[in-house]
């Protein structure tokens, strides 16, 4: 019944800044985590940044002091506000939900492992960045 729709990709020249946006339709919920994740070369999702319905956050130190992750929550929008672009930040980039359990809403939580109808992931947004 939720759904996740990410926008805002597109391509930029290293040093430069992008703004993505996850916007949440359906049923959604008063206690939850919600992050950005990246995909690039390889399969494997890396975890960028999270906030939880209290608006508390965590990021990856790969991008601390670079992104900036915020939400809107009467416009049900997430948003990941990324300077400082790096050629190894290109990839997908794809927001997700799931219930909050506390203390576990970080980018090295487990409940991003959970692989039931609770988590909600969006079809993602590709992100390219050229030196």
């Amino acid at each position: 019944q939720l759904q996740l729709v990410e926008s805002g990709g597109g391509s930029v020249q290293s040093g430069g800044s992008l703004r993505l946006s996850c916007a949440a339709s359906g049923l959604t919920y008063s206690s939850y985590c919600m992050g950005w994740f990246r995909q690039g070369t390889g399969k494997e999702h890396e975890g960028l940044a999270t906030i939880d319905s209290n608006g508390r956050v965590n990021y990856a130190d790969s991008v601390k002091g670079r992104f900036t992750i915020s939400q809107d929550n009467a416009k049900n929008t997430m948003y990941l506000q990324m300077n400082s672009l790096k050629p190894e930040d290109s990839g997908w980039f794809y927001c997700a939900s799931a219930p909050l359990r506390p203390g576990q809403c970080t980018v090295v939580s487990e409940i991003w492992d959970d692989d039931g109808d609770d988590n909600h992931w969006g079809p993602g947004t590709q992100v390219t960045v050229s030196s």
